[in-house]
């Protein structure tokens, strides 16, 4: 991990993104005070958790799921994945039958 000043990054960046890919995250400060950090994230998942982790509507949207869930309006383990199957299998019938009218 490496502490930089705003404008050392500006002046370097593409050093600094060699850096965060190689060493770690790079802390970027202004005024000695931290205002953003630069993480390279390994593939595209990781790239999708560090930008849900960070989303405020992601966020509201986990806060309700989870009072539903300890309100006892949830789905049990095994009733979710029956329903993500059914789900999927529907997917695949309408891709079927859209490819048997072409």
């Amino acid at each position: 991990m490496i502490i930089a000043p705003l404008a050392d990054v500006k002046a370097r960046l593409s050093a600094y993104l060699d850096e965060c890919t190689t060493g770690g995250p790079v802390i970027i400060t202004r005024n000695g005070r931290a205002v953003a950090v630069l993480i390279a994230p390994v593939d595209n998942d990781d790239l999708e958790s560090l930008v849900l982790s960070r989303s405020p509507r992601f966020q509201a949207i986990l806060d309700k799921s989870r009072k539903s869930i300890k309100a006892g309006k949830g789905l049990s383990r095994d009733d979710f994945w029956q329903a993500v199957a059914e789900s999927q299998g529907k997917e695949n019938q309408v891709v079927s039958s859209t490819r048997k009218a072409a």
